[in-house]
């Protein structure tokens, strides 16, 4: 299926799941009060319960899972930004645009500047309004992300319970092809990132021969963000070519990546993160 086709798909998918989400709504203020919150008002859309409110757990269950993934899921979201909830909040907040890389997708306290919000406001400088072809959200919807935005952006409180260090997500993700090339690669964490451990050796980006085995290495910048210590990117200094890539993370005791608390990534030996293809092999 060509780009063009799929996004035709996309947005005919995304229509249907608003006109069922609106046709729930409207059936809710009929006179059973199903739909309704406990003041009598609608709920926002999507598949969440209860009312939308100002904080992420609210907002992916009433908007991005329901109405974003309809196109921003899986190895093809465009702009690799993945809106399910394994991954969104990683690759939203402090993480630069790909379209406008001097802004952040979220910036924690500043929603004018939060690349997401000038894509639903339909005021951003590149590529259409979000989500594409509409219909869009509401503006009540809006404010209530802008809100969580303002607010600072945290993340859902569940995501604060006690975990190993280990790799939570990564995208580009185990066993994907993608056929647009990643500007950047991003890994979330289960815990906050010691960034005193951050440096060039970190992680290792190589890449593949046909049998799999190592061709080369390819430069690689590694960034942290202020606003979640979680996360670390990975940016390739060129464009990745189409073939198969393996990004790998330093096992060595003094320079391997490791928590706040002094837990080491891998325990001491080298763990491949992510294995992936960009473009189609021959």
């Amino acid at each position: 299926m060509s780009y063009v086709s799929q996004l035709r798909t996309c947005r005919a998918a995304a229509d249907l799941v608003l006109i069922l989400v609106a046709g729930a709504a409207l059936a809710g203020c009929a006179g059973s009060g199903a739909g309704l919150d406990a003041a009598g008002r609608p709920v926002a859309p999507g598949s969440g319960n209860g009312p939308l409110t100002a904080d992420f757990a609210s907002i992916q269950a009433h908007v991005f899972t329901p109405i974003c993934t309809v196109c921003h899921a899986g190895a093809g979201a465009p702009q690799g930004l993945r809106l399910d909830a394994a991954n969104s909040y990683a690759l939203l907040v402090g993480v630069p645009s790909n379209e406008v890389p001097s802004l952040l997708r979220v910036k924690p306290g500043d929603p004018d500047n939060s690349y997401v919000v000038q894509k639903l406001e339909g005021h951003a400088a590149v590529g259409a309004r979000m989500p594409f072809g509409g219909p869009y959200l509401d503006d009540a919807t809006i404010a209530v992300i802008r809100q969580w935005i303002t607010d600072g952006a945290a993340r859902p409180a569940a995501a604060d319970a006690p975990a190993p260090f280990a790799v939570a997500a990564v995208v580009p993700a185990p066993g994907d092809v993608v056929a647009e090339a990643p500007r950047q690669l991003v890994i979330e964490f289960t815990a906050a990132l010691d960034q005193t451990r951050v440096d060039a050796g970190s992680l290792r980006l190589e890449r593949l021969d046909a049998s799999g085995a190592p061709a080369g290495v390819v430069p690689i910048r590694l960034a942290t963000t202020t606003a979640d210590a979680r996360t670390l990117l990975a940016v390739p200094h060129e464009p990745l070519g189409a073939g198969r890539y393996r990004l790998v993370a330093n096992g060595a005791p003094q320079t391997g990546l490791a928590s706040l608390a002094s837990e080491r990534l891998g325990a001491g030996a080298e763990l491949v993160i992510s294995t992936f293809v960009v473009g189609e092999l021959p």
